[in-house]
């Protein structure tokens, strides 16, 4: 156990009415575990054994307690308790020390100090709570005690006032004791019977975990397993647990499957789902429960006040107890709470929301996915339902705290919190929806060969994280399931997006945090799904520069040791009519040579020319590459003229080194931060994640093709005899030839039938898509792979980003650059000429538009986000003149001159934007 900074003075197993606990409770409670001598112990145990094993139960809860306040304090700074770690004078010890130390604190009943009112919440919230000092003053006192404090038992009328009856025997609730208590109340116009059990039961983890439970018994396997589990306690608490004679606690695992207290029974043990995967409690039951409770504004509060008091009891199980991996059933405290519909509704959102979100992110890894399993199968409704309470917690933390570079969103608990439970439902999401865990690519059969500058690396002591690529998150890794393997989830990806946090994340802070992998700090960046591909766009940005720069540091020092030539850039020399040959050579040769030199940065000249590059050349010259590329008179990529994609020519006859170098250039653009003017259909950016095509990637790639398998696949007559199609296929090669493909072996022997059409289907989608392609598909994911293989881009991303990402938005809103961009030279958003060429500009058509964005950006796409995130700078180039308007595209700047008409003006700018090529220098 070790204790974190930011637990610091919370005061474990708070109890609300512990204070009036102690002073109901006879002397003798206080100085002896038992509560009194052997023979009162015995008595008490054979009138009462209820109060026997509530005692028992307390007792521990006490010794809790003195080990929470022996380890953390109470958070007082001036605390004058010696056996408090908030003492000033308090010497601290180790954990086993602090274990023998509450046992004596325990048996001399030594005092325990409230919470610091810091700590405290809502302390005056749980006004319906005497129940819960009645059952402990009769733990620890016996029935005596319980009298004492006037909280006897009794149902009768007592001179004219109602004697309300507390039920202090329930320590757990099934949905009939509810309608039961819920019955008695109603007869009686008193709810506070019910509103007294409700905070006992749904304040206390132990009455939780035993409540709700499905009536199906365990099966013998099941027993034997929870009963081994049972027997993997932590030797500190074995040695409490003797020192105490005490039997296992009402918390057990065994006890509570074995039905006993807990009543209803343990899992379903359902053959179709693994016991692991299985949670006791009853879901709908409790959801019945809630429906008919919540209604009742004092029911409702009590619901409330316990999960105040509830939380940090359930985080200091999780942290210091690891009680989950003696009690699974410990889960279905967690699938009760959340059941509760109003968790979104202001009154939860300040307090009792946060803390339990905190505790629930201490669950260990093996319970998260189990969670998440259990949530993938409550449909839609249920899903969103908690993922809006979640986000609705994150929006409410982050717009009522102002956050920015010192005061960072990263250090608010709440957010940090909602955010790690807010990945369960993100997965649970993904388990839920469509999901192809199968038809995965396999992996290269050569691997990315690694940088010779590796020894060097380990001699300055930086040897390289992310050697073997990029990380892979646990939960995923639990689950076995990836989101590029879900087709469609229960809820669109989309809404697990939270804009308000992107507004405020400090994404170099992040950046830093995601790297460095800190325990102290979280990044966002490991909960990807709730960034927009903006804000990851920036944390990848911030990665391929750092990239960048280290290896530029590498060359530098390698120059100065060896006496190499210093050559920090990836520089490329081309001719603007040789441009394919001359990149592709250069560019083969460093991937041979050097491959490291692919992550330096772009640096291209074109001979012949003045500009110097500071990004826009390079832009340039990757439009021009493309261009070159993908002209279908060379033959590497066919057309579709109705789909207006391309895709790869399976008869093609250039060489997979050529492939290679296609991969290259797009891993390029993607690592200098520049948008290809490409065309592919989705299928090849999900085939660059790893996953292989099927039927439905055919909707968009060849939508002919789709729709006539769709149709065989729903063809009601009989198929062999009405299409007499067999497991044969024709394909034509480059030159329009035909070509037979035998599906299966002997194929034209085979006729598909009705039986077997699924198959020939499958076999059918996978030729297409994979098998015809597959020696070129794996040549270009090899050259991509060899710049993007240590990048988070496959961590961050989704395959439909990553198209977003290479392709920029197809969306060009104009309106939205004219708010975004600035002015400088003496133009501002009021001048003339300004306000004349923007009502030029929106007169343009589609093509004159992105003649402009070419222009002026380097590019005619949008940038991810769409064109208001392009911070375009118009500045003043002098009066007015005859010279056309000029650019910088390496920094978006237009310079325009002040021209004296708008006839002028429209005229001077079609012409530099119709004929611009080339760069020199102004």
């Amino acid at each position: 156990m070790h204790r974190q900074n930011n637990n610091r003075g919370r005061k474990c197993r708070m109890n609300p009415d512990e204070k009036e606990d102690r002073e109901c409770a006879p002397p003798q409670a206080e100085s002896s575990p038992a509560g009194g001598s052997d023979r009162e112990h015995d008595e008490t145990q054979a009138e009462n054994p209820e109060a026997s094993r509530m005692k028992r139960a307390a007792a521990k809860h006490l010794i809790e307690r003195y080990y929470h306040q022996l380890t953390e304090g109470c958070g007082d700074g001036g605390c004058s308790n010696v056996g408090c770690a908030s003492s000033p004078g308090f010497l601290r010890t180790d954990n086993n020390a602090a274990a023998v130390r509450s046992l004596e604190l325990y048996k001399a009943g030594a005092p325990l100090c409230d919470p610091h009112p810091s700590k405290k919440g809502t302390t005056s919230a749980h006004v319906e709570s005497s129940a819960l000092a009645a059952a402990a003053a009769a733990a620890r006192g016996g029935r005596r005690g319980a009298e004492a404090c006037g909280n006897s038992r009794v149902n009768h009328r007592d001179g004219g006032h109602f004697v309300r009856e507390d039920f202090k025997d329930v320590s757990f609730l099934t949905e009939d004791k509810v309608y039961e208590i819920l019955a008695l109340c109603a007869a009686k116009d008193d709810y506070s019977p019910l509103i007294r059990v409700i905070g006992r039961v749904f304040s206390s983890a132990e009455g939780l975990v035993a409540s709700f439970r499905r009536t199906t018994p365990p099966t013998k396997e099941e027993l034997k397993s929870l009963q081994g589990k049972d027997e993997d306690k932590d030797e500190d608490e074995k040695e409490v647990e003797d020192q105490m004679e005490e039997d296992p606690p009402a918390s057990s695992s065994l006890s509570h499957v074995a039905g006993g207290e807990g009543g209803g029974g343990g899992p379903t043990g359902a053959d179709e789902q693994p016991w692991a995967d299985e949670v006791s409690v009853d879901a709908e039951a409790v959801r019945r429960v809630y429906a008919r409770l919540l209604s009742n504004e004092r029911v409702e509060a009590a619901f409330l006040n316990a999960l105040v008091y509830l939380s940090p009891n359930v985080e200091c199980d999780l942290t210091y107890h690891n009680v989950y991996s003696r009690d699974p059933h410990y889960l279905n405290l967690f699938v009760i709470v959340m059941e509760n519909s109003n968790l979104h509704s202001p009154e939860y959102l300040e307090i009792a929301l946060p803390q339990f979100c905190k505790a629930m992110s201490k669950l260990p890894l093996a319970a998260l996915a189990k969670l998440a399993r259990l949530w993938s199968r409550q449909g839609a409704a249920s899903l969103r339902r908690m993922l809006e309470t979640f986000q609705q917690l994150i929006t409410y933390k982050v717009i009522s705290h102002e956050f920015g570079g010192r005061n960072l969103v990263n250090d608010d608990e709440a957010v940090v919190g909602a955010t790690r439970c807010l990945k369960i439902l993100y997965y649970a999401d993904v388990l839920g929806g469509e999901v192809d865990t199968g038809h995965n690519e396999e992996p290269d059969d050569e691997p990315v060969p690694e940088s010779s500058e590796l020894t060097l690396h380990e001699l300055l002591g930086e040897e390289r994280r992310n050697k073997k690529g990029p990380r892979v998150d646990p939960l995923e890794t639990e689950l076995g399931v990836r989101a590029s393997d879900c087709r469609r989830p229960l809820v669109p990806f989309e809404e697990f997006v939270n804009e308000p946090l992107n507004e405020v994340l400090e994404m170099d802070k992040d950046y830093t945090f995601f790297k460095v992998e800190t325990e102290n700090k979280f990044s966002f960046m490991t909960c990807p799904f709730i960034l927009n591909a903006v804000t990851k766009n920036l944390g990848l940005y911030y990665d391929n520069r750092i990239r960048m720069y280290s290896e530029r540091r590498i060359t530098v020092l390698y120059s100065l040791v060896q006496g190499q030539q210093l050559n920090p850039y990836l520089r490329l020399k081309v001719r603007r009519d040789h441009i394919i040959d001359d990149a592709l050579v250069r560019l083969e040769m460093i991937a041979m040579e050097n491959p490291a030199d692919l992550k330096k940065q772009l640096y291209v000249e074109f001979e012949g020319e003045q500009g110097v590059d500071e990004g826009g050349v390079s832009k340039e010259f990757f439009q021009l590459v493309v261009e070159e590329i993908f002209n279908v008179d060379i033959g590497m990529f066919t057309y579709d003229e109705t789909t207006k994609l391309f895709w790869f020519n399976p008869s093609s006859l250039e060489n997979e080194g050529q492939y290679t170098l296609i991969g290259i250039v797009l891993g390029l653009a993607i690592y200098n931060n520049c948008i290809l003017d490409v065309h592919f259909p989705m299928v090849v950016y999900r085939k660059l994640m790893g996953k292989k095509g099927t039927l439905r990637d055919l909707a968009d790639s060849n939508p002919v093709l789709f729709q006539s398998l769709t149709e065989l696949l729903s063809y009601e007559g009989s198929v062999e005899e009405d299409m007499m199609i067999t497991f044969q296929i024709s394909q034509t090669d480059l030159f329009g030839n035909p070509l037979m493909h035998d599906l299966r072996e002997n194929g034209d022997q085979i006729p598909v039938t009705n039986d077997n059409r699924k198959e020939f289907v499958a076999q059918y989608a996978d030729y297409v898509l994979n098998r015809t392609v597959e020696k070129q598909f794996k040549a270009f994911r090899r050259g991509f792979h060899m710049v993007t293989n240590e990048s988070p881009l496959k961590y961050l991303f989704r395959p439909e980003e990553i198209e977003l990402l290479i392709c920029g938005s197809r969306n060009l809103d104009f309106l939205a650059l004219e708010e975004t961009t600035e002015y400088d030279g003496g133009y501002n958003r009021d001048s003339r000429i300004i306000k004349e060429f923007w009502e030029t500009l929106h007169s343009f058509g589609d093509d004159q538009k992105r003649l402009f964005l070419q222009f002026t950006t380097g590019t005619d796409r949008a940038p991810v986000g769409g064109l208001g995130k392009l911070k375009m700078i118009i500045a003043k180039n002098g009066p007015d003149t005859e010279r056309l308007p000029t650019s910088h595209t390496c920094f978006n700047v237009l310079l325009l001159p002040e021209y004296g008409t708008v006839e002028k003006l429209r005229e001077r700018l079609l012409k530099a934007i119709t004929y611009a090529k080339g760069f020199g220098m102004l």
